[in-house]
């Protein structure tokens, strides 16, 4: 199967590096980010603010005016053209001119539009990169976790060979053999979930990255240290893209407001028209003006600039709830985390060990005639599932890294691109 979209020039490539070192985090954002679709569409978004904003700074087109007047219906000279002297046939042209101020309150409405896609486009990014992430540690840890009850297994099997030796030998009854098959048929069944919840999150991951040519997955980064300034939280949530993407829009409505203002400001539009009568009359020429009479601004536009104005305060004000959303949000993930953290270190340092020399001195004391099959296998049962807890516990570690280490675009060309956006005198409030 191919890694990737047969038009990604990089696909073969890919695909061989797949296939000998297996995927890595950092090949499965950049694969997700190569294939993402929603990102094309932020930009497709920007260019058509970007074409709007051209076309809202022009006047508008002129009119054609093709007219026959005054065409007499009855009488003697009904329906000639050129026999009454009142028949004129007549060309115009008419242009509304719009101010200067106002088709530029027009077009920036559009380039704040264009601002508004780019840092959407950041958000994305954040978005897909936390959700790759998140998608490639769940395989990852389920991979290890098949990989440790496989081992258990055969471990298992071999306490089912030494329980039937001792049943022939006489040495142990045969309630032991069943024991020692019944924790195997245990064992066996947890992989077959382990199986399926392993499958469904390859699934979940080439939602991603495409079509994987092998399941190997690479070694987990390290989880333990992040390049989120956690000492300074609440400034980082304020660079978040979720957060500017909510200033871009107050701005939008600020700038609409703007032009809602403009408006106020009423087009004139100018005609000419030129009226050719019959041969014994002369022709003549017109020129004329129509201005819009705004007599109740009160009720109309200066309405439609409350409503603007009234739309940025609403904003202004979710913005505020959304940055104290977060905020809360990340100081529990990263609470959670570093106290994830301390709790694999107590695994790796006490627990786990104390598991094993468990099952060690129970399987000693088998062997040596002095204990029981049961109490070998009760205590490698506890050593797989401590161990397993382990493991949950670092993929649920894995996921908060995630989110912590992809709250921002700390890196890359796309966060200048998206934070560029932010620094224009015209998007800054």
């Amino acid at each position: 199967m191919a890694l990737l979209l047969a038009s990604y020039a990089s696909a073969i490539a890919a695909q061989s590096e797949l296939e000998s070192q297996g995927l890595s985090l950092d090949k499965a954002l950049q694969l997700a980010e190569q294939r993402s679709q929603a990102l094309l569409a932020q930009d497709a978004a920007a260019q058509a603010s970007r074409e709007l904003a051209v076309e809202a700074a022009q006047l508008s087109d002129p009119e054609l005016q093709l007219s026959i007047e005054n065409v007499p219906v009855n009488g003697s000279m009904a329906y000639a053209l050129s026999e009454d002297f009142m028949t004129m046939r007549s060309i115009g042209i008419s242009q509304t001119f719009t101010g200067e101020d106002k088709r530029r309150a027009r077009a920036n409405v559009y380039e704040q539009k264009v601002h508004k896609a780019q840092i959407a486009k950041a958000l994305t990014l954040v978005e897909l990169r936390q959700k790759t992430a998140v998608a490639w540690f769940d395989a990852h840890y389920l991979q290890q976790m098949l990989t440790l009850l496989t081992s258990q297994k055969k471990e298992a099997a071999l306490q089912v060979k030494a329980a039937e030796a001792a049943y022939r030998g006489g040495k142990g009854p045969q309630s032991d053999i069943f024991l020692a098959r019944t924790t195997v048929a245990e064992i066996e069944d947890r992989i077959l979930e382990t199986q399926a919840r392993f499958a469904n999150a390859l699934a979940t991951l080439e939602r991603w990255v495409g079509e994987m040519a092998s399941p190997v997955l690479a070694a987990a980064p390290d989880i333990s240290q992040t390049t989120l300034d956690t000492q300074h939280i609440t400034h980082k949530i304020n660079d978040h893209p979720d957060i500017a993407i909510m200033v871009a829009e107050e701005i939008v409505a600020k700038a609409e407001a703007k032009a809602a203002r403009q408006e106020k400001q009423a087009d004139w539009t100018w005609s000419l028209r030129y009226g050719e009568r019959g041969s014994g009359f002369s022709d003549m020429i017109s020129l004329g003006v129509s201005v819009p009479l705004q007599w109740n601004e009160e009720n109309r536009q200066d309405r439609v600039v409350a409503a603007k104005l009234a739309k940025a305060a609403e904003l202004r004000a979710k913005r505020e709830e959304m940055i104290r959303q977060h905020l809360a949000e990340t100081e529990h993930w990263l609470i959670t985390w570093q106290s994830n953290l301390a709790r694999l270190d107590d695994y790796d340092d006490a627990l786990i060990p104390l598991a094993r020399q468990r099952t060690e001195a129970a399987l000693a004391e088998y062997r040596g005639g002095a204990g029981q099959l049961a109490a070998v296998l009760d205590a490698r049962k506890m050593e797989i599932a401590t161990r397993i807890e382990r493991l949950r516990i670092e993929m649920e570690t894995a996921t908060l890294w995630a989110e912590l280490e992809f709250l921002t675009l700390h890196n890359g060309a796309e966060h200048h691109s998206a934070n560029s956006a932010f620094n224009t005198p015209e998007f800054k409030e």
